[in-house]
């Protein structure tokens, strides 16, 4: 992998020069996270001025000696090429950095809040510091995905401050929403499948199709409001089929079917395609859960019920658990998973990246250890950052190498494909370990090739002889009302006794003065 992005790099080298950028604009990206961090660089190596501002010191002191705050294959060597050759540098100075750039980009975080509503103070804090430098006409452009409406209101914070300045000077406001995929970034930014601009004048519309334009052809452009919301609706779409393959997943795994082969008939039809079509334990990372939460509370404010949005949440939020849930069933005739050591492959989110937001491991690790299994764990890349989210404890232990973590072992259970975990000999493995089970979350091994090496497997959508109990999910609404009941046994037990001594009373009642009208009127009719 790595040799493939330093020839990538290279030959990119070589065509940057030959078409080298005639006309170099003078660019400032606000914010030095993912979306900041590999724009700032592949803007640069398109020969433009490119400052990256933050006002974290450490971070930027650290930028500064070359050593990157994220792992995504490629960006240390553009990064570290792009400053030899003095086009990129980081700075915490708000001044220094408008002053020297005539387009800036705002890349800040916008972390989901309780409700699931986007968290854009920090993108506001940003349009608050630019008002109070800015001295002449600059175009400003919301990078991070924000909900429909941020940008506008980005223009009548930038507005006001100046106003408090007691000065008039012109701006103009835009929204470029980014698409990058962890671990194909540098090539999703440097060849972009489409770029979507969002802008209210047709001059600013032409200035970032020129900024644009060395980087694919495929330039829409559209009002503010509707690229906005372009960003939320591919991340959900894209969630969206995700979820659906993984309930077609779990159908198969209880008809009897393999979802594999089910995918592979789908594919081919062209409406549908191959991408995104992956059956798991469900999605992560820093955008798809957060936009679609974030999606969810734009429809519910737009008084749309989010029906099929909420549902692809709640199906990845079940799917998560799915594997454990499997594991657990698997051993269940042991009562239940103490005693037993298990091999966790992969902690991050997706391969080729460090990144550990909502990755599915950490449900997994949690809901394992609950039910008593000692936990080994590994991951090529993102072992420090799991450290700092996975809590120490007697039942988990941090190895240096998938194969280390399979002695005594009583199965392998893989939660991120790496490529590393496929050039494992599983035969050298299958000696080390206690008991030959895999369980396999991405249904990243060949099944059938699995069992002819004398394993167990057990994968997502796969039938198989080991898992009989189906796993069934309730809704929320159903979790509610069993909740309720749950809570309420003893006082609802008591008013049904009550209730059914009341019906005995009333009836042993009813008989007797039935009983006692026949008899006054026998008595009556004697004495006529």
């Amino acid at each position: 992998m790595r040799s493939f992005f330093l020839f990538f790099l290279f030959i990119n080298f070589i065509v940057s020069n030959i078409f080298a950028n005639e006309n170099p604009k003078d660019i400032l990206f606000i914010g030095t996270g993912y979306v900041g961090l590999v724009n700032g660089a592949c803007f640069a190596e398109k020969g433009n001025r490119v400052i990256c501002l933050d006002i974290d010191e450490e971070k930027i002191n650290k930028l500064n000696s070359n050593i990157i705050p994220i792992y995504e294959p490629g960006l240390e060597k553009l990064i570290e090429k792009n400053r030899k050759e003095n086009r990129l540098k980081f700075t915490t100075d708000y001044e220094y950095a408008i002053k020297n750039s005539s387009i800036l980009f705002i890349c800040a975080p916008t972390p989901s809040n309780k409700d699931g509503s986007c968290n854009i103070s920090f993108v506001k804090q940003i349009a608050k510091e630019i008002a109070k430098h800015i001295d002449e006409y600059k175009i400003i452009i919301t990078k991070s995905t924000v909900p429909v409406g941020t940008t506008h209101k980005v223009k009548k914070i930038i507005k006001k401050e100046i106003a408090k300045r007691g000065k008039n000077i012109s701006f103009d406001v835009a929204s470029n929403s980014e698409f990058l995929k962890e671990g194909s970034a540098i090539s999703d930014c440097l060849y972009p499948d489409r770029v979507i601009i969002g802008a209210e004048k047709e001059s600013v519309k032409n200035a970032l199709i020129d900024l644009h334009k060395d980087f694919t052809d495929n330039i829409i452009t559209m009002d503010i409001n509707s690229a906005e919301l372009t960003k939320y609706a591919a991340n959900a779409m894209l969630a969206c089929r995700i979820s659906f393959m993984n309930q077609i997943a779990n159908i198969c795994k209880n008809v009897g079917a393999n979802v594999n082969d089910v995918k592979r008939g789908m594919q081919e039809d062209k409406r549908i395609g191959k991408l995104f079509l992956e059956a798991g334990i469900g999605y992560g990372g820093s955008c798809f859960p957060k936009d679609v939460k974030s999606l969810s509370h734009i429809s519910k404010k737009a008084k749309v019920e989010p029906t099929l949005i909420d549902a692809i949440d709640r199906v990845n939020i079940y799917q998560k658990v799915l594997l454990a849930k499997y594991i657990k069933d698997y051993f269940s005739k042991y009562q239940n998973l103490k005693g037993k050591t298990l091999s966790i492959w992969g902690l991050s989110f997706k391969p080729n990246t460090d990144d550990m937001r909502e990755a599915s491991s950490l449900v997994m690790i949690d809901y394992l250890l609950k039910k008593g299994a000692t936990l080994k764990l590994y991951d090529p890349i993102a072992m420090s950052n799991a450290k700092r989210l996975i809590k120490n404890s007697e039942n988990i232990q941090w190895c240096n190498s998938a194969i280390e973590t399979t002695k005594n072992s009583d199965g392998i259970v893989l939660v991120t494909e790496w490529d590393e975990f496929k050039k494992i000999d599983l035969l050298e493995v299958k000696k080390l370990m206690n008991s030959k089970n895999i369980f396999d979350g991405r249904d990243f091994f060949d099944s059938k090739k699995i069992k002819k090496l004398g394993f167990n497997y057990v994968g997502i959508g796969i039938a198989d002889e080991f898992i009989t109990k189906p796993i069934i999910f309730k809704t929320d609404k159903q979790k509610e009302t069993n909740s309720f009941f749950q809570r309420n046994w003893l006082f609802l037990n008591i008013f049904a006794i009550i209730a059914i001594v009341l019906a005995i009373f009333t009836k042993i009642y009813h008989l007797n003065l039935i009983k006692k009208l026949k008899n006054r009127s026998i008595s009556s009719s004697i004495e006529s």
